[in-house]
């Protein structure tokens, strides 16, 4: 199959729409336009149903016990923020201790910024040196007023997937609450709310192959019942839990993709495993001072994330330019910032600098992995090649030992 550029290797960031997903949202664009809260007509009716049938596919894809646990949003970002503070304003009297950990997505710590600035008092845990949070570490932190707990299925950056079955059974047995910001794992790892014993879930529908602009919180309804404050005012949509005219296609489309990944996301997920590691050896077998950043072990499936020594990432991505990635590096206004993630693992800023993620998904063809893991290799070596540290490198001089002078 011939290339064609360019080369979309962030999957992490978004995916494209499935054609499936597509065709089943096409006609709610145009013949079946109605507005699932109008009662009074079929046209209503018609959109209903597809709303109601599209809880059902995603209930099913993570365990959910019932469709009626599956409240729409704008996206995960909107359902973190309608989980956390609308927890922490329900139970304010119970208390106002939040647990969460310090790689989490942003929705999530700046929502938990906010409550602190509102007096909530928030644990932030560590990770270790691949990105995982000690199951010890969060049964320590709760205390007699904690309400919520929040710790992600799977990180965006390192791709390293959380033991929530452990933590899970650790707040079920104190009593409480267990929210995960599930976005990245959705059907390409494990996720049971049922069997990890969850109380809250963010999804979103554009990063399993459905449209952008869509996403759910899953809200267990019973053994416990989760309640929580609204953060939205208006028709009372959603059972009341979150007000606004609903995306009907955005919806069916997400559904869709539920249905999908839940038929084929083991056996895709195993095929993405195969062009990951190919991608892997293809770049370390062939360059020295390459380090992989989080678990090897406990992975999502499509996630390369690399540190290049003695090359800026950043060079590294304009190099590469005919290639989709992301970089450790994040464009503040006044400077390049490391990652925070990367940070949190221990990964000095040099490296943090240097680091590439990759990320593979449906798409990705073996013809794409080998020509990027080429031109990887090529531009790596030609911009170590102007790298004075590099040289030293090579010429065996200890980097750590040498004192620099101002000039």
């Amino acid at each position: 199959m011939p290339l064609t550029f360019p080369i979309f290797m962030d999957y992490h960031s978004t995916t494209p729409v499935d054609p499936r997903a597509l065709t089943d949202m096409m006609p709610y664009f145009t013949d079946r336009f109605g507005n699932a809260a109008s009662r009074s007509h079929s046209f209503g009716w018609t959109a209903e149903e597809a709303v109601e049938h599209g809880r059902e596919q995603i209930a099913k894809l993570i365990g959910a016990s019932s469709e009626k646990e599956i409240v729409f949003t704008s996206g995960a970002s909107e359902a973190t923020n309608l989980a956390i503070k609308g927890v922490a304003e329900f139970y304010k009297d119970k208390g106002n201790h939040i647990i969460t950990s310090v790689i989490e997505h942003k929705s999530v710590l700046d929502s938990c910024k906010r409550l602190a600035k509102e007096g909530y008092e928030i644990t932030y845990l560590g990770v270790d040196r691949e990105g995982r949070v000690d199951p010890e570490a969060v049964k320590n932190a709760i205390t007699d007023k904690t309400i919520l707990v929040s710790i992600m299925l799977a990180n965006n950056e390192v791709g390293t997937v959380q033991p929530l079955a452990e933590i899970g059974k650790i707040t079920r047995a104190r009593g409480v609450l267990f929210h995960s910001d599930a976005v990245q794992g959705i059907g390409k790892v494990p996720f049971d709310v049922d069997a990890m014993h969850i109380d809250l879930a963010s999804m979103t529908a554009h990063k399993l192959y459905g449209p952008k602009g869509v996403g759910a919180l899953y809200i267990r309804r019973s053994k416990p019942r989760v309640r929580l404050v609204a953060q939205m005012d208006g028709g009372g949509h959603e059972r009341g839990v979150r007000s606004g005219t609903l995306n009907v296609p955005g919806i069916v489309g997400f559904g869709k993709a539920a249905e999908v990944m839940m038929t084929e996301g083991v056996e895709e997920s195993r095929r993405i495993l195969g062009l990951r590691e190919r991608l892997r050896e293809r770049i370390m077998s062939r360059l020295d001072q390459v380090f992989i950043n989080g678990s090897m072990t406990d992975r999502l499936p499509g996630n390369l994330n690399l540190s290049f020594n003695f090359v800026e990432g950043e060079g590294l991505m304009m190099a590469i330019k005919d290639v989709a990635v992301s970089s450790g590096s994040a464009c503040t206004s006044s400077s390049l910032e490391p990652s925070y993630v990367l940070r949190a693992l221990g990964v000095g800023d040099e490296l943090a600098h240097s680091s590439i993620r990759f990320g593979l998904g449906r798409y990705t063809t073996e013809e794409e992995v080998d020509f990027v893991a080429d031109l990887v290799v090529e531009k790596v070596t030609k911009l170590r090649e102007l790298s004075p540290l590099y040289e030293m490198y090579k010429e065996g001089i200890d980097l750590k030992s040498v004192q620099w002078v101002a000039h």
